[in-house]
């Protein structure tokens, strides 16, 4: 990696500020340690003192799975976002959904990737019934970004697109499908630091390809061809495609395939792709196929992807025609991707002034790390799914989990149910359950 030019290129592009009309928002609850919805889980413990002009509880984020605010950790006056997941013993199914993203959120230790940072303390196995996530809060998403009126440079497309890859090769290499990549997945904070969030769909890659995957994944408007053309097994390569379409997106700040249903939204691929051969629809079903070839033929209009914005330079649309590649077979892998020259800059921007990762001493030229995108150091391992044949059987399993993440040396967490912002955090929660939404284009993200 080349040596950073000086003080002034470290910082020209990544000091974007996010405007506080794009992260505040949502009902203001009480402030001050009273009126918090967390409380230390521990008699006779004495909080360090809570600053007076000390932040609201409030909500930020709603969806099917849960409701999430921004709350004060009573034992540092850090502020965290709260994830609640009620009713999670329903039914199997979801029950070990839930099990599954919990144990991701506590497996990931990644920059570019959201992690569990506490889990609240349950109650007693009878009444285990809700799970209350602590992560890192951060101000922002990328759909609100794009679609504000706030400037993005060349180069914090660049530095986001990074990011995102970065990010999704540290999942791929935990052997992780994220299966809902869009913009209101990818958190930002003001300094312009990306992370990947809500794997409320995501599981890891099945190597059968015999055995049948779900097809409600993927909000439709980043849903790839083959799971458009009713694929039976899909691979990695339908978050690629996923994060060109978001790539898309930042060029030119709107939806790159924005239709109606899932038909018009083959329709506009084709568009702008052409018609793919018989070859590149080897994954599709009997019936999409079928489908697509008594259309007219359409020719490819690439050159059409240089009209989204100025920023549209040749290696801009070199790297993102690689991604939108109708075959999943034959679409860029991210590791290819994060070799692609486009993403040289955005990845000198991150590593001189935005990682942590690497650093520089009070007297001497930056240090950067050996591994600028770290793999996991295994595979997530979802073999404890097969074992779980009951709905009590998860509950068990996901209580004594939760009790093992519990066993350090901070003081333990719990909801203070006196709190003003509590009654209405539990409102909104039962609100949000009965109007429960189904379609994987409404799971949550930040707001």
């Amino acid at each position: 990696m080349a040596a950073v030019g000086g003080p002034t290129r470290q910082a020209r592009g990544v000091s974007m500020s996010v405007s506080m009309s794009l992260v505040q928002g949502g009902a203001a609850g009480a402030a001050g340690p009273q009126g918090a919805i967390l409380a230390a889980a521990a008699p006779y413990y004495q909080p360090p003192a809570v600053p007076q002009d000390v932040q609201p509880d409030r909500p930020i984020g709603y969806g099917a799975f849960g409701v999430v605010w921004a709350v004060t950790d009573p034992r540092d006056g850090r502020r965290v976002a709260l994830k609640k997941l009620p009713n999670v013993f329903q039914s199997l199914v979801s029950s070990k959904r839930v099990f599954r993203e919990l144990k991701m959120l506590c497996f990931f230790k990644h920059d570019n990737v959201l992690s569990a940072l506490d889990i609240l303390q349950p109650p007693h196995l009878d009444f285990f019934q809700e799970i209350y996530v602590i992560t890192e809060l951060l101000q922002s998403d990328l759909h609100k970004i794009i679609v504000s009126p706030q400037h993005l440079s060349a180069d914090h497309i660049k530095v986001f697109l990074y990011q995102i890859l970065r990010g999704l090769k540290y999942l791929h290499s935990a052997r992780i499908l994220h299966r809902d990549i869009k913009p209101g997945n990818l958190l930002v904070n003001s300094n312009c630091v990306l992370k990947i969030c809500d794997f409320g769909l995501a599981r890891v890659e099945e190597p059968d390809q015999s055995k049948h995957m779900t097809q409600e994944v993927v909000t439709q408007y980043y849903r790839a061809p083959e799971i458009l053309m009713g694929a039976r097994h899909y691979s990695a390569a339908v978050d690629v495609w996923s994060v060109g379409c978001i790539f898309g997106e930042l060029l030119g700040r709107r939806i790159l395939f924005q239709a109606q249903s899932p038909v018009q939204q083959l329709e506009l691929i084709t568009e702008l792709l052409g018609t793919p051969t018989l070859e590149d629809m080897r994954h599709a079903c009997e019936g999409a196929r079928t489908h697509m070839l008594r259309r007219a033929p359409k020719p490819p209009s690439l050159s059409a992807l240089y009209t989204l914005s100025t920023h549209a330079t040749h290696e801009a649309v070199h790297l993102l025609c690689q991604m939108l590649v109708f075959d999943p077979d034959k679409r860029i892998s991210v590791i290819d991707a994060l070799a692609h020259p486009y993403v040289d800059e955005g990845r000198l921007r991150y590593h001189s002034c935005m990682c942590k990762c690497c650093y520089t001493p009070s007297a001497g030229m930056r240090q950067y790390a050996a591994e600028f995108e770290p793999s996991a150091p295994q595979p997530f391992d979802d073999l404890w799914e097969r074992k779980l044949t009951s709905v009590q059987q998860v509950k068990e399993e996901m209580h004594k989990f939760i009790a093992e993440q519990l066993q350090t040396n901070r003081v333990p967490l719990c909801i203070n149910p006196q709190s003003a912002a509590f009654k209405s955090f539990a409102s909104i929660v039962n609100n949000s359950n009965n109007n429960h939404p189904t379609s994987p284009s409404s799971t949550y993200h930040q707001q």
